[in-house]
């Protein structure tokens, strides 16, 4: 006889630098102190035009050639990585608000994994989720050197290492750009909206909010269920 199939694990990766956090904002506030000690005055634009959605060090190689900067973006992409990882770290704990609580809370009682991608420390992010299980909720590290959010293949490793499958799992990202990424791994998307990335396409979520919530967790659950 054969053995009975268990059903696969529904989830949901929250892109929690870039949501729970407002890391665009940060870490352009970041590349723009690391940059102005190499003469270069980041602006909005520079950043759109040069960095965004690429790797730090493509990225910023392209920007060094286009202002004519005789600079090594190689070690201001380390530079760059280890202080964005800091800021974020900063402000990780008290971005676990209750609405947050609320939208994990509601998928787990309704057995929807959830997977916290983070590139801050986890160590000092862990103490915020405690009460949930970690076989349900789970902190993981996100190594990615994207210049703001994820691509599509951040997204596929982090199901995979998680024990997801891409067209079970909804990706909660914090721009167009990683709204794209996401349809890209196979993944349906919700947005939370911060200012800083608003200019972008968001085409193609499904949900766009500008935070987190248990009525939230209602149109995820809708959508791993199409």
């Amino acid at each position: 006889m054969a053995e009975e199939k268990k059903p696969l694990t529904r989830g949901v990766v929250i892109e929690f630098d870039f949501t729970a956090i407002d890391g665009g904002q940060i870490l352009f506030e970041t590349a723009q102190k690391i940059l102005a000690a190499k003469g270069v005055d980041l602006t909005i634009k520079l950043e759109a035009l040069h960095l965004s959605g690429g790797n730090y060090q493509g990225g910023l190689a392209e920007l060094f050639r286009a202002l004519d900067k005789k600079c090594d973006a190689a070690a201001t992409a380390r530079d760059l990585h280890d202080a964005f990882g800091k800021a974020l770290t900063a402000k990780a704990v008290a971005a676990v608000t209750p609405g947050l609580k609320a939208f994990i809370t509601a998928l787990v009682e309704r057995d929807v994994k959830v997977v916290i991608a983070t590139r801050s420390d986890l160590e000092t992010l862990r103490p915020a989720f405690e009460g949930f299980d970690p076989e349900k909720v789970v902190l993981y590290a996100e190594p990615s050197m994207t210049y703001g959010n994820g691509k599509w293949d951040a997204w596929r490793r982090a199901c995979s290492q998680n024990g997801l499958v891409d067209v079970l799992t909804v990706g909660v990202t914090g721009s167009g750009k990683g709204v794209k990424s996401a349809l890209v791994a196979g993944m349906s998307a919700i947005a939370i909206l911060h200012d800083h990335v608003a200019y972008q396409d968001f085409g193609g979520a499904d949900v766009v909010v500008d935070s987190f919530s248990a009525k939230l967790a209602d149109e995820a659950f809708r959508m791993l269920h199409m």
